[in-house]
């Protein structure tokens, strides 16, 4: 079992729709053994659901956030992937190796307008496709 841990600020936003949409990506290409979580690097927001505009934007693609409690990054895991280079910055600063998540930044949507969240879920997907391929190469 591998162990792939996603981080963002708070886990209610990027990281979470991160997991959720790696983990059904992952479940499709039938690559078992991959165990997907996320986390954030603040505490904030510890034991909450998913921001509701995030879940509704898995929603409308078709996955399904619901089941999302945040929580705080605590541990390492064998591939520990950044939404962006703050996030980078912070995990490396508690020596944990971290690469990140997408190409680019992946942008925060929480105090934009809903349809920010549609704009990240899209990249997050696109960034999720090309770590199933290098998980799949790896296993």
């Amino acid at each position: 079992m591998r162990h792939v841990e996603i981080v963002c600020s708070g886990n209610i936003c990027r990281s979470p729709m991160g997991e959720v949409v790696l983990r059904a990506k992952l479940a499709e290409a039938g690559i078992d053994g991959v165990d997907v979580t996320s986390s954030g690097t603040g505490g904030w927001h510890v034991g909450d659901p998913m921001d509701p505009r995030a879940a509704a934007a898995l929603r409308r693609r078709g996955y399904d956030g619901s089941a999302h409690r945040a929580r705080q990054f605590d541990r390492a895991a064998d591939l520990v992937l950044a939404m962006d280079s703050g996030h980078l910055a912070e995990l490396r600063r508690l020596g944990t190796a971290a690469q990140l998540f997408a190409a680019d930044d992946v942008p925060d949507p929480y105090y934009g307008e809903d349809d920010g969240f549609d704009v990240v879920l899209a990249q997050i997907e696109k960034a999720a496709d090309q770590w199933v391929g290098r998980l799949s190469s790896s296993s």
